[in-house]
């Protein structure tokens, strides 16, 4: 037998389809459909059949059309684990994340789904509720027993920077939302250069100084973003001021925003997402402080909403579209080359998108 024929019901022999089955009481377990029952039909070798249902090109469309027909008919659907037997592949794109709770890492699952479906390939997701080396390592056991042909992992944590964590040697992987370049084939947004983007922006306004909501400590990306943040007013000379922390939710931002409207000498915030700011927005008008007229507020994200608070949101864009396309293209490119995951870091740029929420201090000319 083919490894590509598939066991799928067919109508006996002599008559029409029986309705009912094995699934139905009373019903009789059907025949199944082999290779050979759609060659019989189309009027082709088993061997036609084969290249049809792996979409091997060299098949005339007259031919194509008549096999799919047959196949059609029959009922017959490929065996996609006896083809993966047979080829080596499974189509299937593992996806190990921490969170699927975060904008960043809900989004860039999306786009991975989108793109893989693109090229003709399923995602398998598997989220580990506590990052430790034994859940990572447990992760990869149970993709290896879901067969999948490679593995994307989305580090909302900043993990892989440490040496406790290890990824199993000779697997097809890219990692998202990491500082492990050196180690593994990594594809993120450029985190610092769009915090520097928004912190330049404040204080191209006029601001003396920019103040902070920082994301959870032990985010990368947050890390990254207060980083610059920090660099950007050294760099210029500028006071830094202590930062507030938050853990992405508009309720830290809201907590935030009521200590900072208590500080006469804020004039600028820059929030690590777009909740936490929105949570500032709401903490700032319940205590007073117009936004932008007393206070400027930059986010970081653009999420869809950030464009229908009130005020409408300056923020950092990230375009996770884009980050799920490249994750794909690089373990596909793995895949095809048979080749391991090659050390490297590949950033996408972040861009500032300016809204309503920032405008120059008061004290600035030009401002009553």
């Amino acid at each position: 037998m083919d490894l590509n024929e598939a066991e799928q019901p067919v109508p006996p022999a002599g008559g029409g389809a029986r309705r009912g089955g094995s699934g139905v009481p009373g019903g009789r377990r059907k025949q199944r459909v082999s290779m050979a029952d759609v060659a019989k039909l189309a009027g082709v070798s088993s061997q036609t059949v084969s290249r049809v249902s792996n979409g091997h090109t060299g098949v005339i469309s007259s031919t194509r059309e008549q096999v799919l027909a047959a196949m059609r008919e029959l009922g017959y659907r490929p065996n996609s684990a006896a083809r993966a037997l047979r080829y080596g592949q499974f189509h299937t794109i593992g996806v190990i994340l921490f969170s699927l709770a975060s904008t960043g890492n809900s989004r860039t699952v999306e786009a991975i789904a989108t793109h893989a479906a693109a090229e003709g390939y399923a995602i398998t997701l598997i989220p580990i509720d506590v990052a430790t080396q034994d859940n990572v390592l447990g992760a990869f056991t149970r993709m290896g027993e879901l067969a999948v042909d490679a593995v994307i992992v989305i580090m909302e944590i900043h993990l892989l920077d440490t040496s406790t964590v290890q990824l199993p040697p000779g697997v097809h992987v890219v990692v998202v939302d990491s500082d492990a370049g050196d180690r593994y084939s990594v594809v993120d947004t450029d985190q610092a250069d769009g915090a520097r983007k928004a912190v330049r922006h404040l204080l191209e306004l006029g601001h003396r100084t920019v103040w902070h909501v920082t994301g959870p400590g032990t985010s990368y990306a947050g890390q990254r973003r207060t980083q610059a943040w920090r660099a950007e007013l050294e760099a210029a000379g500028r006071p830094v001021p202590a930062p507030l922390h938050g853990d992405w939710s508009a309720e830290s931002g809201y907590a935030a925003g009521v200590a900072l409207a208590r500080e006469p000498e804020c004039t600028a915030v820059f929030a690590s997402n777009d909740q936490m700011a929105l949570g500032l927005l709401r903490a700032f008008h319940e205590q007073g402080r117009s936004v932008p007229a007393d206070v400027s507020v930059v986010g970081f994200d653009d999420t869809p909403d950030a464009a229908f608070f009130i005020p409408p949101l300056t923020t950092v864009h990230q375009d996770f579209a884009e980050v799920g396309r490249r994750c794909v293209e690089g373990v596909l490119r793995q895949i095809r080359t048979r080749d391991d995951s090659r050390p490297g870091t590949d950033l996408v740029p972040a861009r500032l998108v300016v809204r309503d929420s920032t405008a120059p201090p008061r004290s600035s000319p030009g401002r009553g």
